[in-house]
């Protein structure tokens, strides 16, 4: 990203600091110079003239600023004067000077001197010119990677459907089953995870046939502080634009920036600038404040993380230590596809071709493969891209780059040759991409030329000959929504397909909207599809789910003779996002087969469950399904919704507590006193709390909130004590019954400590059934024994309890 020079100051301000009032006590010096020479102003008193060759070690602060400890400085004749390497550890930059020589600050072009002998302090301002600062940093982002981790367990998702009607019935599982945590060393850190499908069917009176299809078998081990993963089992290479990925047995390693999700891979837009005094400055990034922070005097860089992708503005806002307000504003570009300067993405895939995959548990090829990849970002403007395959007879490389624009948007392009035995060809691409929030617009072109191959050639469809696509976007809030698209696919031996698309849509005030779309065959003047739709929420706040009505028509075809109509009226309320019921109605009619629809939906803490009822032409079915998650871990089983990412255990030991998910309810603990808590981020901070204020006042707690950081698809346990404590405000008196003195020191026999507050009384926590304290008062040490009652609930209030002193006196 280029970089923007700010001076936060206009040049006069850095040049010339305005001067302080001084202070109005005595024995105060002021002192000057400016750019024609230097000049003193005099001495407050009489007094202070007397102090010549006076060695001093004063408090210093610079432009404003506080610098540290006391520096040496001497007092001659009214005049501060100091060492060379004093003032070079201040701030002064006094280039060719001898560290040894002796000089009065004020001697300096633009910089004036205040003494405040009462306060033994001196106030130096001097233009940043003569300075040499530290460059400050400000919202640099960070590459926090916070340490995750995996407790041992199972994980069992399932995904089931079943239909049946008159003539056929179908029963379908797909099921993913992970292990994590497991074993020491790598094992403990990696996941090991399987996903398949089982079908139980009978079609037109056949024999009922049951199948199972294993779909992807790895186990993965991550490290993110080096950001480096390595999967074993069934992986896909690949991962560059202009590449055709290819399922493997093998293994596949290299980066992968998701394991540190708080680091920034793109460039970001910086700021550069600096002031001469202690100044606040505010981030602006489309009108949204970004960042709020404070900067001391001299240079500073601000980093700016836009949030968004294309064309933007950032308005950096100054407000020094006089109030006077400085504005900025700082046009960027944000792209995605870019890496920082110096930041590199790579991978290597090594294995056999995966071949019918869905279709066959177990079918590899036996010739080895090998695919690799890598990005670099040569600066924040260009990213270098490269990409080498080969095996079984295949030979392919390329080399291609991404290009920042300025604000004009990036370039993408890429040269690759290709070779299968006396086949041999190249590969040629280019791409270019723009928007600034309102339109975008993106062209892409991919072209081969005589007899291109790759590893996807030889094990699937072979590269096409043309495939391009432009896109054209804009929106409004008054307009609405608007896109233009093209698209153009040419396969060797096959004729060409041309399409073109335009769709629009727009928000009906809050509670509907319009949609329209048509897409063109432009090779086949027939073809072509008209859709219009609306859609009304008949909730009347429309911040709340509620009821929608559905309304669309469609035509396929010309619009003249030949085409079909077909018009769908759907009414449904889904289901609430933190769970519930919900339906579905649906009717269809028209130039095809006409139908019907009706659909109830359930979801629960332990899954989402459907059951419905349609109709197709002639035909009716029933159909249902379910899914949900099955977990083991920390020595409990629990039922939940489907799991896709990671995910947390809450043990208390205690049942019915309030937990808490980023401050928000999220359930209570069981019988138990366990809770599975999901969905969480993988490789992030989750914070995770219980609510006190629903426990009883004689329970102890270790923590509240504690932060949870999960491997990838893994779990993790997140431990609360609660201990419930034998509690009690114990009034205590002496001997003649009057309270006990105000701070006198308790200590009981298992050693908590208290102290007597107001009227003799004191609190302890940690009592016994049967107690003995010790009271330490200023007339002497003297002895508290009582039993803790049996049916005391909460926090007790004991007494009048008397103590005893040691000397029976």
């Amino acid at each position: 990203m280029p970089a923007g020079l700010l001076l936060a100051s206009p040049p006069g301000h850095a040049a010339e600091p305005p001067a302080l009032p001084p202070p109005a006590q005595a024995g105060t010096i002021q002192t000057g110079a400016t750019q024609a020479g230097t000049h003193r102003t005099g001495i407050a008193e009489a007094g202070a003239a007397q102090a010549a060759n006076l060695s001093l070690y004063l408090e210093v602060s610079l432009n404003q600023t506080a610098f540290g400890p006391p520096q040496p400085f001497e007092l001659r004749a009214g005049r501060l004067y100091a060492r060379v390497a004093t003032l070079r550890a201040i701030g002064f930059a006094l280039p060719g000077r001898d560290g040894g020589e002796t000089l009065a600050p004020d001697e300096l072009a633009g910089t004036t001197v205040r003494f405040d002998a009462a306060q033994q302090r001196v106030a130096i301002d001097a233009p940043l010119s003569l300075l040499d600062l530290r460059t400050q940093r400000l919202n640099a982002p960070g590459a926090d990677a916070p340490r995750a981790t995996a407790s041992p367990g199972l994980l069992l998702n399932y995904d089931l459907y079943a239909s049946r009607d008159d003539r056929s019935d179908n029963a379908t599982a797909f099921v993913e089953a992970r292990a994590f945590g497991l074993g020491r060393g790598a094992f403990a850190d990696s996941v090991l995870s399987q996903t398949g499908v089982i079908r139980h069917y009978r079609d037109d009176g056949a024999p009922r046939r049951t199948d199972s299809i294993r779909l992807d078998t790895s186990w993965r081990w991550s490290r993110p502080e080096s950001m480096f993963a390595v999967t074993v089992g069934d992986v896909i290479s690949g991962q560059l634009d202009w590449t055709r990925p290819l399922r493997l047995g093998g293994v596949r390693f290299g980066r992968d920036f998701g394991l540190q999700p708080y680091r920034i891979t793109t460039p970001l837009p910086t700021l550069a600038g600096e002031v001469a005094v202690p100044s606040a400055v505010d981030l602006y990034v489309n009108g949204i404040r970004q960042y709020s922070g404070e900067v001391q005097p001299g240079p500073f860089q601000l980093t700016t993380v836009p949030g968004i992708t294309g064309a933007g503005s950032a308005q950096l806002v100054v407000t020094d230590a006089f109030g006077r307000v400085r504005t900025l504003d700082f046009p960027f570009y944000a792209a995605q596809q870019l890496l920082a300067k110096g930041l590199s993405d790579w991978s290597v895939s090594l294995g056999v071709a995966r071949e019918d995959y869905a279709l066959r548990s177990f079918e590899y090829g036996s010739a080895p493969l090998l695919s690799a990849d890598l990005r670099y970002g040569l600066s924040d403007r260009l990213t270098f891209q490269a990409h080498g395959e080969g095996g079984d007879g295949v030979a392919n490389a390329g080399l291609g780059a991404a290009w920042l624009l300025g604000r004009a948007g990036v370039f993408g392009a890429s040269l690759s040759h290709g070779r299968d035995g006396g086949d041999a060809g190249w590969q040629y691409t280019a791409a270019y991409n723009w928007s600034n929030g309102r339109f975008n617009f993106a062209a892409d072109t991919q072209r081969t030329h005589g007899d291109y191959r790759d590893l996807a050639s030889r094990y699937s469809l072979g590269a096409p000959r043309v495939s391009e696509r432009a896109v054209i976007g804009w929106s409004d809030a008054r307009l609405g929504s608007l896109g233009l698209s093209y698209v153009r696919l040419l396969y060797r031996g096959e004729p060409p397909a041309r399409y073109a698309g335009a769709t629009w849509s727009r928000n009906l005030r809050s509670r509907a909207s319009l949609s329209l779309s048509y897409n063109q065959n432009l090779d086949r003047g027939a073809d072509r599809t008209v859709y219009l739709g609306f859609t009304l929420n008949l909730q009347p706040d429309p911040g709340r789910p509620g009821t929608q009505l559905s309304v669309s028509a469609q035509r396929v075809g010309g619009l003249d003779q030949g085409g079909l109509d077909q018009g769908v009226i759907d009414l449904s309320r889904p289901v609430p996002g933190d769970g519930g019921f919900g339906w579905r109605l649906q009717a269809r009619g028209g130039d095809s087969e006409e139908g019907a629809l009706a659909e109830a939906a359930w979801l629960t803490e332990t899954g989402r469950f459907n059951l419905g009822y349609a109709r197709q032409g002639s035909r009716d079915y029933g159909y249902a399904s379910a899914s949900g998650a099955l977990v083991w871990m920390g020595g409990h089983a629990f039922a939940a919704r489907s799991v896709s990412d990671a995910f947390a255990v809450v043990s208390t030991g205690v049942p019915g507590v309030p937990v808490l998910l980023e401050n928000r309810p999220f359930g209570r603990t069981d019988a138990d006193g366990m809770l599975l808590v999901t969905p969480l981020n993988a490789w992030q901070r989750n914070r995770i709390g219980i609510d006190p204020m629903e426990l009883p006042a004689d329970t102890r707690l270790d923590r509240v909130e504690a932060d949870a950081t999960p491997r990838d698809r893994s779990g993790t346990v997140v431990r609360f004590s609660i201990d419930t404590i034998r509690a009690a405000v114990l009034a205590l008196r002496d001997e003649a019954g009057a309270p006990l003195p105000l701070g006198s020191a308790v200590r009981a026999g298992n050693g908590e400590q208290a102290v007597v507050g107001y009227d003799g009384e004191t609190y302890l926590e940690q009592l016994q059934p049967r107690n003995e304290l010790r009271v330490d008062t200023p007339a002497g040490a003297c002895t508290v024994r009582f039993d803790y009652p049996a049916n005391a609930r909460g926090i007790a209030r004991l007494g009048p309890l008397p103590c005893v002193r040691e000397d029976g006196r």
